[in-house]
């Protein structure tokens, strides 16, 4: 299946001039797109699903033909990274097409970064193709070494198939970062092996709270794990230096003198990180998300398909814009036991 030529999205407007880039309300130039490509996955992360979950119809879907149109728009609005997430977006049919347009705008020197986060089962099977449309940076979820533990965290996970896509992926050159979320009495014991692990392996690792997003049959106060409470752990291990570095995410950064690896930290509920926040996200249907923690969002879909002409979506994006709030207002619920959102991540995209 081969994607439309989308270049009139890219290079001009019908006014024959380059769409104005996106400032939010609080001067920040949006310039990095979260895009899932499905709310599909092959894993039932404890943290992230329900083990019984309803997913979308296929139909209500973009295509991957909209997809492409939807991203060509917003590098022509001076976004310079996007990220494809789901879901586990290597499970959506045809994605490597995707892929494949998308790297034009690479070729054009008009995007700096095509990159994705995966839970790993799929990248032995892509990680070369990836790597060819010129991936140059993959994340891969990981929160355990222990076999038994990791399949009782995704609940249908196979550690060893994520193990060899994490291989796969450096025998192709891709550059691996773990991303592991501090489950309180699960890996707590853990995540100072993962630190030597991936860093013996040249990898940097990135720590992540628990996040309130979505019914998932599981307290989270069971769960949350503060990251003030992980960094004190490590530092009785570590020497933690601090260091001037940012990958265009949320995520702090220390290098571990004893290893000289790096290691992030992303604290929704301990820290707010939203100061910089350049970001906006989209889902698999096509409602753009201005702010991961709040509730507002804008129909994308709707002007996409309604007008061969990209002026209706390019008015539809700048209106989200001047809605993206200073910051987001994650919380758990103690008293009600609830997510602080009702959507999951897996919906909005990791």
């Amino acid at each position: 299946m081969a994607l439309a030529d989308n270049t009139s999205a890219f290079e001009i407007d019908h006014a024959g001039a380059r769409p104005r880039p996106l400032i939010d309300p609080f001067a920040r130039a949006i310039t990095y797109l979260r895009v899932s490509v499905t709310d599909r996955c092959d894993f039932r992360c404890v943290y992230c699903m329900s083990e019984h979950m309803t997913f979308l119809p296929k139909a209500d879907l973009l295509s991957l033909e909209e997809l492409d149109r939807l991203c060509s728009a917003f590098v022509a609005k001076g976004v310079s990274k996007l990220r494809l997430t789901g879901g586990e977006p290597l499970v959506r049919r045809g994605i490597m097409t995707l892929v494949s347009s998308l790297s034009r705008h690479l070729e054009s020197g008009a995007l700096q970064e095509l990159t994705l986060t995966t839970n790993g089962s799929q990248l032995a099977k892509y990680a070369a193709e990836l790597k060819g449309y010129g991936v140059e940076r993959v994340n891969v979820s990981l929160d355990t070494l222990d076999p038994d533990k990791f399949r009782a965290i995704t609940r249908w996970g196979e550690l060893d198939k994520v193990l060899a896509g994490i291989d796969a992926g450096q025998a192709a050159g891709l550059k691996i970062k773990i991303n592991a979320v501090a489950l309180k009495g699960v890996n707590e014991d853990e995540i100072a092996g993962l630190v030597a692990w991936a860093h013996g392996r040249g990898m940097d690792l990135t720590i992540i709270e628990v996040m309130p997003l979505g019914d998932i049959e599981e307290s989270r106060l069971d769960q949350y794990l503060p990251l003030s409470l992980v960094r004190a752990r490590l530092s009785e291990r570590y020497t933690l230096e601090e260091i001037d570095y940012h990958t265009g995410g949320p995520a702090r950064y220390v290098r571990v003198r004893e290893t000289g690896g790096r290691l992030g930290f992303i604290t929704p509920l301990t820290h707010n990180f939203c100061e910089s926040c350049n970001r906006v996200r989209i889902t698999c249907t096509g409602t753009l998300f201005m702010c991961l923690g709040q509730e507002d969002a804008a129909d994308l879909r709707g002007p996409l398909r309604a007008s061969e002409s990209d002026e209706p979506l390019y008015a539809a994006i700048d209106d989200a814009i001047t809605r993206k709030p200073k910051g987001h207002d994650f919380v758990i619920d103690r008293r009600r036991q609830r997510p602080a959102l009702a959507r999951h991540m897996s919906v909005t995209g990791g």
